[in-house]
């Protein structure tokens, strides 16, 4: 039999959450590759399962790949789990994978928890769009240059953040998106699960009234709500526009506004369709 890697998602918090069939896959490989051994034993124990186990982290990750792609040439089964939902979502795993899947060998996904989805489901912030950034980077100039990236991008941001460092982040919130809704999503499917949700002022201001709240892993979710109103430079475009249409043909009152400002032919097209329609 061909080996394979399974990529096991376990619970985030409420180990009721593992699904039947992660706990099938479980029972049945030969090896578990683990984030941190020790952390992964506890829920084994907890499934009665008792398997071999091989630690794989960040540190150790590209070391290890050899060894489990000789595993995987003698037809062995493994399991990869991080300490909580699903592999490789800001997790180790990729260069794993990449290598696995490069060298022939079949790689399967046995879905399960994730935070970001989690989050997502029950934020009350739209879905249709969402991107996920992970963990900013540490340093101040570099994190408010991503944030910055946010402002202006369609659809709901997804970061990550620790205790540590979360006070930071909504104050560069507050200074760059000061009316952008936010959800705070701590302790997901735990005892405590909290949801809070405001600006980053306000959310700021719930820090002030208990500093209980700041305690915790967080997923943060960002929308910056989109103005539908012109720009003040798009109603001198639509002014300029309706003058050269009064003299001369549509076509060509968007050729010459082409060259008059720095919009381009498409934009000048469908902005002159719309005056024309006033």
């Amino acid at each position: 039999m061909s080996g394979v890697l399974h990529i096991v998602a376990t619970p985030i918090g409420n180990l009721d959450d593992i699904t039947l069939r992660a706990i099938e896959v479980l029972r049945s490989v030969d090896l578990v590759a683990a984030e941190d051994t020790r952390h992964s034993q506890h829920l084994l124990a907890h499934l009665g399962i008792s398997k071999k186990m091989l630690s794989l982290h960040e540190h150790n990750e590209r070391e290890r790949i050899q060894q489990i792609l000789n595993y995987l040439s003698e037809g062995l089964q493994i399991a990869l789990v991080s300490d909580a939902g699903t592999p490789l979502i800001s997790d180790p795993g990729f260069p794993l994978v990449r290598a696995v899947v490069e060298a022939g060998y079949r790689v399967t996904p046995v879905p399960g928890v994730s935070s970001v989805i989690t989050a997502l489901s029950a934020a009350g912030l739209p879905t249709d769009k969402f991107i996920f950034h992970g963990f900013l980077p540490h340093k101040n100039s570099e994190r408010l240059t991503r944030l910055e990236a946010l402002k202006n991008a369609d659809g709901t941001h997804v970061l990550l953040e620790s205790t540590h460092r979360i006070e930071r982040l909504l104050q560069q919130i507050e200074q760059l998106m000061p009316e952008a809704d936010v959800v705070l999503a701590k302790e997901l499917t735990k005892r405590h699960e909290t949801f809070l949700r405001g600006t980053a002022e306000q959310c700021l201001q719930l820090f002030d009234q208990d500093a209980l709240l700041k305690k915790g892993e967080f997923v943060v979710l960002i929308h910056q709500q989109k103005s539908n109103a012109l720009d003040q430079n798009d109603v001198e475009i639509q002014a300029l526009l309706k003058l050269l249409m009064a003299e001369m043909p549509l076509t060509k009152a968007v050729k010459l506004a082409v060259n008059l400002t720095d919009r381009k032919k498409n934009e000048l097209y469908k902005m002159a369709l719309e005056v024309n329609s006033d």
